[in-house]
């Protein structure tokens, strides 16, 4: 291992290939909203830093709720014995008390070369005005990725996916982003399923969606977006009626932050000069836009301002509110989506 001293802000993919090739610091931060990533290089630390028979002697995991600053510290000074470097990891870092952050700045100020400390400080960023985090971005390296947007999560699968080896189509990627939202860590293990399943490059589908993690390829949020979209009310009145006989698997409450969403979409792309600009305005992927242009031409703005309306008060209703408790979820559901493509 190569020891480097200088301040860095990395993504988590560099970090790797630098520890990869030998190239290490004394300290490393790993910070922001998104777990994923968090996890994905705590692991690599930690399964792939120190030899597997000599961690018992060099390697220490240590848990932000069950240690302080000055243990912290402590390990970090004592020497390797079996390996070339020493590695304390800090899970959960962010449980640490605020006020005993400054003794790290202050170690940081010579920290011991042969050691090398990983705080991996989950669920939101370290402030960056404070003196630990200045000193370790100064003397070491700091990995911080912010959580997706919604939208960006089709693309996040995508390239998962190729990463593996493999392809998915571009509806497959939209039904996965909205049946598990952006919770990477989550799409990651549920995609781990799938591939196990698959030939070498083969495509994953919606059928194999379906069969692997459970998602209806026929009777789901995005298919009832697309056709009440087409104003199909056939298909509309198919989909709702599954709903509401599998409330548990389809919750009013994941159907309707959906819906409110595309027709905010739908609103946004009326009112777009250029829509050529469409894909990057409504922050979906290009070829799902031919979709939104025709529901633009079935919903005029006073009609999606009253579908929003409809939103608002199946929401109410679902929790109690204007409804005496005889009618079901999916009873309201139905109702709903008859007053939006009428």
């Amino acid at each position: 291992m190569i020891f480097i001293n200088r301040n860095m802000l990395v993504s988590d993919k560099q970090l790797i290939d630098e520890l990869k090739a030998g190239k290490c610091h004394p300290v490393y931060l790993l910070t922001g909203e998104e777990n994923y990533y968090i996890d994905l290089v705590s692991d690599y630390f930690e399964h792939h830093v120190i030899a597997e028979g000599n961690r018992d002697f060099d390697q220490t995991v240590l848990y932000g709720r069950e240690t302080d600053m000055r243990t912290v510290i402590s390990y970090a000074k004592q020497f390797p014995m079996m390996s070339p470097i020493k590695l304390v990891l800090v899970k959960e870092a962010q449980d640490i008390p605020t006020k005993e952050w400054d003794l790290l700045a202050d170690y940081l100020q010579n920290p011991l070369t042969q050691t090398l400390l990983v705080f991996c400080y989950r669920h939101k960023k370290m402030d960056k005005r404070s003196k630990a985090y200045k000193a370790i971005n100064e003397k070491g390296c700091v990995c911080e990725r912010a959580k997706l947007y919604d939208s960006q999560v089709p693309d996040w699968i995508g390239t998962h996916v190729n990463q593996h080896g493999h392809t998915i189509t571009q509806k497959g990627s939209v039904l996965i982003a909205e049946y598990l939202g952006n919770d990477l860590s989550k799409i990651a293990n549920e995609l781990s399923k799938v591939f196990i399943s698959l030939q070498p490059g083969e495509v994953i589908n919606e059928d194999i969606i379906e069969q692997n993690i459970g998602i209806n390829k026929d009777y789901n949020v995005f298919e009832l977006q697309s056709a009440i979209g087409r104003r199909n009310v056939v298909q509309c009145n198919r989909i709702v009626n599954h709903f509401a006989a599998n409330p548990k698997d389809n919750p009013i409450q994941m159907v309707l932050p959906s819906l409110y969403n595309y027709f905010i979409k739908i609103m946004l792309y009326h009112q777009l000069t250029d829509k050529s600009l469409a894909a990057s305005v409504l922050k979906v992927n290009p070829y799902f836009v031919k979709d939104y242009a025709t529901a633009a031409q079935n919903y005029s703005l006073g009609k999606l301002a009253s579908c929003i309306g409809y939103l608002y008060d199946a929401d109410l209703r679902s929790k109690g509110i204007h409804n005496s408790g005889t009618v079901t979820d999916g009873e309201i559901l139905k109702e709903m989506v008859f007053k939006i493509i009428h």
